[in-house]
């Protein structure tokens, strides 16, 4: 199946049926969500991975009562931003970019002081920033899903402070932004893995100027 119709085939699952996904199969989509672009490659965030069956059942109750893919799905990807971009952070970053590129040290000095600017804007610039380039990882890992043939979607409808106490996010300078739930639909339960794809048409959409 190529792109296009991967796409296609792939929906919002309302309803999952708790199988296991294959692990070759996931661990593509976590090197997809990996290999994903960010605005200067910062990454400023982390995937919290969920598969314990008791914590996707605390997850559904306290955070996202709303959202029955949780507890069914095979795994729950957490995307949680960084509150704060630190000098410590940029470090770590410009050592990796050291060890894997042969970069002359005036070209890396001009490019750590454009990102020593992130350090200087509040945590809620920082954070509103960060968020963002979790949705392109995010998009990275429900297209290798469509392709893998695999059911996901993307949640945003929870409670991010909720969250965010449960699994501690706070005091480990993250906030979570979206969820993203993997497994196989369920064929009964999921209404809407039988409805037609609603989506506006290329003449309405795309503005060339």
């Amino acid at each position: 199946m190529n792109l296009i119709e991967s796409l296609n085939q792939r929906y919002a699952s309302k309803m999952m049926n708790g199988t296991k996904i294959p692990e070759e199969k996931f661990q593509t989509i976590l090197e997809a969500i990996r290999l994903a672009p960010t605005s200067l490659g910062l990454q400023p965030f982390k995937v919290l991975i969920v598969e314990n069956q008791a914590l996707k059942d605390k997850i559904f109750e306290k955070a996202a009562p709303g959202q029955p893919q949780i507890p069914t799905c095979s795994h729950l990807l957490i995307f949680a931003a960084n509150r704060k971009i630190t000098r410590d952070m940029l470090d770590e970053y410009f050592e990796l970019i050291e060890a894997t590129r042969d970069l002359p040290a005036e070209k890396l000095l001009a490019y750590r002081n454009i990102m020593n600017g992130l350090v200087d804007k509040s945590e809620e610039q920082n954070f509103n920033w960060a968020a963002r380039q979790t949705y392109i990882a995010l998009g990275f890992g429900l297209v290798s899903a469509a392709l893998l043939g695999l059911d996901s979607v993307p949640i945003e409808g929870f409670s991010a402070s909720v969250l965010d106490e449960l699994l501690n996010l706070k005091e480990q300078n993250l906030g979570s932004v979206t969820m993203f739930a993997l497994g196989n639909r369920d064929e009964e339960k999921d209404y809407n893995a039988k409805l037609p794809k609603v989506r506006k048409s290329k003449e309405y959409l795309f503005v060339k100027l």
